[in-house]
C-alpha cells in the first residue's frame, strides 16, 4: 500500500484550530491537543449561551416592564392581563422599549390596561 503523505492537511485543519483560539491564553493556543479541546469546549459554550441569551433577554424585559407599570400604580401580570383582555397584541420586547424610550405611550397602555381590569 502506498504511503499517504498529510503534511498540507495537517497543517490546513491546525491552522483553522488556531484560528479559532486566537484569543485563549497560553498553551491553550499555541499547542494543537490542548487548542483543539478549548475550542471544543468554547464552541460547546457558544452554542448553550445562544440559548441562554434569549432567556436573559426575556427577564430583563419583563423586569423593566414591571417597573414602569408599578410606577403606573399597577402591577406587571395586571398588566399583561389587562392588555390581554384588551386584545393589545405586543410583545415584551416592544413594552420593554416603550417603557424606556417612549414613556407617555407606555402610561397609555397602563390606562388602557387598567381599564379593562375595572370593567
Amino acid at each position: 500500500m502506498p504511503r499517504v503523505k498529510r503534511g498540507n492537511v495537517n497543517r490546513n485543519k491546525h491552522k483553522k484550530v488556531y484560528k479559532l483560539v486566537r484569543g485563549h491564553r497560553g498553551s491553550l493556543k499555541k499547542i494543537f491537543r490542548a487548542a483543539n479541546q478549548s475550542m471544543m469546549k468554547a464552541l460547546r459554550y457558544m452554542y448553550r449561551h445562544r440559548r441562554e441569551r434569549k432567556r436573559d433577554f426575556r427577564r430583563l424585559w419583563i423586569q423593566r416592564i414591571n417597573a414602569a407599570a408599578r410606577m403606573n400604580g399597577i402591577s406587571y401580570s395586571q398588566l399583561i392581563n389587562g392588555l390581554k383582555k384588551a386584545q393589545v397584541e405586543i410583545n415584551r420586547k416592544i413594552l420593554a422599549d416603550l417603557a424606556v424610550n417612549d414613556y407617555p405611550a407606555f402610561e397609555r397602555l397602563a390606562s388602557v390596561a387598567k381599564d379593562k381590569l375595572t370593567a
